[in-house]
């Protein structure tokens, strides 16, 4: 048969292609254009959106118009919304390498050989991320507040005085320990999970060279888990730039976190408090494009590193 006839022999069946793909993708599209797509597509219509003044008298009459990038320009130029993101990078210059370290820490000591009760200490350091970000929040501070704080009795014993947990620069570090105390053990899995991945052979053979389980965890392992540190760091990364349930919940504890401590927190008192939807949704859509391209320099500063691609 030539190739021409069985081309024509060919069409046919193409053309009665089964539609059950589809139909079997029609509920995630709908799912994912209803709840994720829409919402966007709201949420920047709303951005370009705002309320003017129009008609006669002092007053006028308040109606909402096309205001183009007003809202954005007011959002880049808010205060509260820039100094926000400096206290979010205080924050994430200590949450992000601690939850990374830590997680790193634990899963290399759970892949050793020599490590005992693996399966106690695995589900102890995992039952952490399982506990709501709010419940978190709320055991901690109860920790840190000094008519609360077991610590700061014990400091008031020695006479040491109260411990400022929720003040000054230890602040940033008592908000920081509630995400690193629930996301290590997430991170700490998807690590573990990566370990457990590697050849057995080349294991047994960096042992057999003579290397101890510390050169074997810093030149062997720690090399190969490099995609599983890149897309543990990612996560790490967006959760930063998300951060609003622990300030919000400690907020009513202490003075020194404001109503706008975090860019999350500003856009919530804009669209809430002030009812200002319009500011509220240009904040949110430079915060999510912010969020992206961060996301996509990372990935293309390591993908040649981590994934071997170019």
């Amino acid at each position: 048969m030539s190739t021409a006839a069985a081309r024509d022999a060919a069409a046919p069946a193409r053309r009665r292609r089964s539609p059950a793909p589809y139909l079997f993708m029609a509920p995630g599209l709908v799912l994912f254009t209803a709840f994720l797509l829409v919402p966007i597509g709201y949420a920047v219509y709303l951005s370009l959106r705002g309320l003017r003044v129009s008609g006669p008298g002092p007053l006028g009459r308040r109606e909402e118009t096309f205001v183009g990038l007003d809202n954005y320009a007011a959002a880049l130029t808010s205060s509260d919304f820039l100094e926000g993101f400096g206290r979010l990078a205080v924050y994430g210059i200590i949450a992000v390498p601690m939850t990374l370290g830590l997680a790193l820490l634990f899963a290399l000591l759970l892949d050793a050989t020599t490590t005992r009760a693996k399966r106690f200490s695995r589900t102890a350091i995992f039952i952490p991320y399982a506990v709501p970000g709010v419940i978190a929040s709320l055991l901690w501070g109860f920790l840190y507040l000094p008519t609360t704080s077991p610590f700061s009795d014990v400091t008031r014993a020695l006479g040491l005085g109260e411990i400022p947990f929720l003040s000054g620069a230890p602040l940033y570090g008592s908000v920081a320990n509630i995400a690193v105390w629930g996301g290590v053990g997430f991170n700490m899995i998807i690590i573990y999970t990566s370990l457990r991945g590697i050849p057995a052979e080349i294991q047994e053979a960096a042992r057999i060279d003579g290397a101890s389980e510390l050169q074997l965890a810093l030149r062997v392992k720690v090399p190969l888990v490099v995609p599983a540190l890149v897309l543990t760091g990612l996560f790490a990364l967006i959760g930063t730039l998300q951060v609003y349930g622990e300030p919000t919940t400690l907020r009513p504890m202490t003075t020194s976190i404001s109503q706008t401590w975090v860019p999350l927190m500003t856009i919530y008192r804009d669209a809430f408090t002030r009812d200002d939807l319009p500011l509220a949704a240009a904040a949110s859509v430079l915060l999510a494009v912010g969020t992206l391209l961060v996301s996509v320099v990372l990935l293309r500063l390591t993908q040649r590193r981590a994934f071997g691609e170019a």
